[in-house]
This record gives structure tokens, sequence and C-alpha cells, in this order.
């Protein structure tokens, strides 16, 4: 019979005063060499920062349309009102397009950065050492954070503020989405 710690008729499972599980560590638990995790506070404001430019891009491809011309209207009219209606759903969706295309486009051509992360000095990585492709980041960044956020008005945004908070306590900084995707967020 092979000897386990006292209690045991089997191996431990991991972490239960047992030895430990070999094999390789995961990269971005590794120290000298590997991946070192960034925090809440950078990932938070790299997001303000692209959210900024997002909006700002966003804006200047309206800016041609006249929206904000739309001022004079008249809101009490009928008329009025389907002109602020039909400009605002036309801001969303060029607010929503700028969105889509931005991080996919930086990160797959900056492996895993956008503008605002590359001024906070951290990048996403996927675990398995891939580069980031615009298919991948487009897949974390507008399929499952967007469906995410899209949920969250089900649940009166709390499915967004639980997938923004769980980074505070994982041990891997993992949002949900990070879960998902695979991905961790890097020091640059």
């Amino acid at each position: 019979m092979t000897d386990f710690p006292p209690g045991y008729t089997s191996p431990p499972p991991p972490g239960a005063g047992g030895s430990p599980v070999s094999g390789p560590p995961s990269p971005s638990l590794t120290g000298a060499g590997g991946w070192q995790l960034a925090g809440w506070w950078p990932r938070v404001g790299a997001q303000v920062i692209d959210g900024l430019i997002v909006l700002a891009v966003a804006l200047a491809l309206l800016a041609p349309l006249g929206l904000f011309g739309a001022v004079g209207l008249d809101p009490g009219n009928e008329g009025g009102v389907l002109a602020w209606i039909g400009a605002f759903l036309l801001a969303s969706v060029v607010i929503v397009a700028v969105a889509m295309i931005y991080a996919p486009i930086l990160m797959a051509r900056t492996n895993g950065q956008t503008i605002g992360r590359k001024a906070l000095g951290i990048r996403v990585v996927r675990v398995s050492g891939r580069p980031i492709t615009f298919g991948h980041a487009a897949l974390r960044e507008v399929v499952v954070k967007g469906g995410i956020w899209i949920l969250s008005s089900a649940t009166f945004g709390a499915l967004w503020l639980v997938d923004v908070l769980w980074p505070l306590w994982d041990e891997e900084h993992r949002a949900l989405h990070d879960f998902v995707t695979d991905t961790r967020t890097v020091k640059a």
C-alpha cells in the first residue's frame, strides 16, 4: 500500500496537506520570466481611457451628420420628438459600431493592447500563449463583454457590476469575461 498522509486512503486533493500537484505552473502565476498580473485599478483606468476615445471618435463621426443642429428643434411637437429619437438611435448605433471595432483591431495589431491599456502599461494575454487575434479579441470584447452588458439589463446592472468587480477577489485577477475567453490582464 502507498503511503498517504494520515486520514487519507488515496492521494489528497490539491492544497489539502498532501504533496503539491506536479506539472508546470500557469504562466500567469510564475515569477521571473512569467507574466505579472495587472491590478484592478489599471484595468479600470484603461477602460475609462478607451471609453473616452470611443466616445470622441463616435462624436467626430456624428458631427458632420448635423446631429448637434437638432438642438433648435422644438421637442413639443411630434416632428421634434421623432427627430430626437432618430438622433439618439443613430448616435447609439455609431457609438456601438465604433466600440465593436476599436478594441479588436487594436488588440490584434498590438498583441493585446488598446490605447488605454498601453497608457497604463497592461495588456491582455491568452493563457495558451498564442497571440491575440482579431477573432479572439472580438469574441472577448464584443461577444462576451457585450453579452454581459446586454444581459445586465435584465439584472438591473448587477451582472455587469459582478463582471467588473470580480477581479478584486479572484486570485488571478480574472473578470467573468476572462473565464469565458481564457485570458488574463498582465503588466506589459
